[in-house]
């Protein structure tokens, strides 16, 4: 036994809740004769009478009110259930992902820790990785992005700032070593394969051979230590550079930085709030 159509049992509710089926033809919008079709159709289906003809309306037989207690409950679970989802759209709640490089998290971090404040309904997962995350696979809801502008057609971007690269060296190092005029003069301390696309990574590639580099490590606390320890100099976020020296700074290695997202998720709350954080942060 199968019911072809969740329709025809909407229509019987409507019936036995109007009592007649011109009653149920107007609170449903179609023709008394789609109402008689689809109540013939559902008692065929379930090879039961679910309603009593008279000339004053339709009764329910003992079987119709089986269906009714059922169908009624599920129709208000189902009535429920799409209050929750329409409301919680409108609710700033829930997961939010932010994927992020990971030299950002002075920039970003605050600006996150503020919006948790604000709506401490929030999940958030802060994913600092140099791959491009897919915003169109559900990966994330944004992205901060540096370089080029994002060209995907389903994306929407925005701009976010300016990214300052700096390397860093400690003061006794450059007493030692003196300012950084020849790079094959000095040694490094820099972040691995991940970070080989950023500005100053391309701009040593050609300046510096192996012998150059004392420590490679995607950790910035890894580099922090070698740096102060005076043995290399390297990039680090602003919040561990406390007390060292820029050493290299070129205008050439800043790059713009991007806010993207999905056009899908673009205007639901959640993301325009995150939105909104990070740009007035």
């Amino acid at each position: 036994m199968q019911i072809e159509s969740w329709d025809d049992i909407r229509v019987a509710l409507a019936v036995a809740r109007c009592g007649t089926v011109s009653g149920a033809a107007a609170e449903l919008g179609v023709h008394h004769a789609t109402v008689i079709r689809r109540i013939d159709a559902l008692e065929t289906a379930l090879r039961a009478r679910l309603f009593q003809r008279h000339t004053r309306g339709y009764a329910l037989t003992e079987a119709g009110r089986t269906l009714l207690a059922a169908a009624g409950a599920a129709d208000e679970r189902f009535a429920q259930m799409a209050a929750q989802i329409a409301g919680a759209g409108d609710r700033i709640e829930g997961e939010l992902t932010v994927t992020s490089l990971p030299e950002l998290v002075d920039l970003v971090m605050p600006r996150i820790t503020a919006l948790m404040q604000r709506h401490p309904g929030l999940r958030v997962t802060y994913a600092t990785d140099v791959r491009l995350f897919r915003l169109d696979a559900g990966e994330a809801h944004i992205a901060i992005r540096g370089g080029a502008e994002p060209t995907e057609p389903d994306y929407v971007v925005r701009p976010l700032g300016r990214l300052h690269h700096v390397l860093y060296a400690s003061e006794d190092y450059l007493d030692r070593h003196g300012p950084v005029g020849e790079p094959r003069a000095h040694r490094f301390a820099l972040p691995g394969p991940d970070a080989r696309g950023a500005p100053y990574m391309r701009w040593l590639q050609d300046r510096i051979g192996p012998e150059n580099i004392a420590l490679i490590a995607s950790e910035a606390a890894a580099r922090e230590t070698v740096i102060r320890a005076g043995l290399a100099i390297g990039p680090l976020p602003d919040s561990l550079a406390t007390g060292l020296l820029p050493a290299i700074s070129l205008r050439e290695w800043d790059s713009t930085l991007w806010l993207v997202t999905h056009v899908d998720l673009h205007r639901t709350p959640k993301v325009q709030a995150a939105l909104a954080a990070l740009r007035d942060g």
